[in-house]
């Protein structure tokens, strides 16, 4: 036989399992396309659901829908929020209504939130977390807007019915004696930590909502305790008695025998205090009738000048000073023109324990 018409050699036969590997790597893909497939249905089917963990402002909203939540929200947090704030002190309150406030809660950007926080993570985590039960720990703080200007106004109500100004130590003269005032504290509210309570309570519910007052003491400027140094000097007139009484740190020093404003020329009773002193002053004449051609002259020291020694004003014109002795008869009478009259020794020692500033007392 002629190589020409030789038959060519039989081809070997494949393996068996190499020619069903395309069919399995097909079978493989549809399979996984359609896990994932079926992964993306779910998934979007869930697009609205909220997952288990998530709260809102501490409200459980875990495995339920945008509309389920909102239901919620609007049951459990809104309907709470609405309640009036109370603010008390003791026996006294005040109230700031949800409407009053212009308290609005963003129920629709809370649920919106607790829906993003559920979506977090990869399309796988969530479709494993959805089958088997998985949770997201999420608490989406609560979405609350009102009006600061009606805390302010609420608070600014607490503070004119509690804020008490404290009271110094004071004395009360009279014609027995000095009498002691005693001081007392004052009381403030605590502004700034007050209106941070209201702002928290209008974001709060139940009892979150009730507000004690904070408060501090005032201190006095002056204690009782302090009386004696604020007033080293103090003088009472008794004009019934004719009498000047002069205290030392509030103890009784020494007293005077005077003579006092005549009638129609009264020494001007009330509590005043010593404007300006001299030594051995002119005399200023007033303005008046009674001063005759001598109206607003000035009389130089000297045998016509009526003041001697020493001049302790009190009430413009008014004064204490001492008198000629030649008219020392005068005292334990209505005298003078108003002024207190004084003997030169007794006027030169009231003199110089009485500074500018003296409160005199004339009753």
């Amino acid at each position: 036989m002629s190589a020409s018409t030789m038959a060519p050699p039989p081809a070997a036969p494949s393996p068996p399992g190499r020619s069903r590997l395309p069919i399995v790597a097909g079978a493989c893909a549809v399979v996984l396309i359609l896990l994932a497939a079926a992964m993306l249905l779910y998934d979007h089917s869930r697009r609205d659901q909220i997952a288990k963990g998530v709260t809102i402002a501490g409200v459980n909203v875990g495995g339920m829908s945008e509309a389920a939540a909102r239901a919620k929200i609007q049951r459990e947090l809104i309907a709470q929020l609405n309640e009036p704030v109370t603010v008390h002190a003791g026996k006294r309150h005040w109230r700031l209504s949800a409407r009053e406030a212009g308290l609005a809660v963003d129920a629709g950007n809370m649920v919106s939130q607790a829906v993003s926080a559920s979506r977090r993570g990869s399309i796988f985590s969530r479709t494993f977390r959805g089958l088997f039960g998985g949770s997201v720990k999420h608490d989406v703080p609560l979405v609350v807007s009102y009006s600061h200007r009606a805390v302010r106004g609420l608070t600014a109500k607490v503070r004119a019915s509690v804020n008490r100004a404290p009271r110094d130590a004071t004395v009360a003269p009279s014609p027995s004696g000095l009498n002691a005032v005693p001081a007392a504290a004052g009381l403030a509210v605590d502004n700034a930590r007050l209106g941070g309570d209201i702002d928290r309570a209008l974001a709060s519910t139940g009892a979150g909502r009730n507000v004690a007052v904070p408060v501090h003491g005032v201190k006095p400027a002056v204690t009782t305790s302090q009386l004696a140094s604020k007033y080293p000097a103090y003088i009472v007139v008794s004009r019934s008695e004719f009498r000047l009484r002069f205290y030392e740190h509030l103890k009784l020093a020494k007293t005077y025998e005077i003579a006092v404003g005549m009638e129609g020329l009264e020494t001007p009773a009330g509590l005043h205090h010593i404007e300006w002193e001299q030594v051995d002053p002119p005399w200023y004449v007033p303005k008046k009738a009674w001063a005759g051609a001598l109206a607003g002259t000035v009389v130089p020291p000297g045998p016509g000048d009526p003041l001697k020694a020493r001049f302790m004003s009190f009430e413009g014109g008014a004064g204490i000073h001492g008198i000629d002795p030649s008219e020392y008869s005068s005292i334990g009478h209505d005298a003078s023109h108003g002024c207190i009259r004084m003997r030169i020794p007794d006027v030169i020692a009231l003199y110089s324990k009485s500074p500018v500033g003296t409160p005199v007392y004339i009753i």
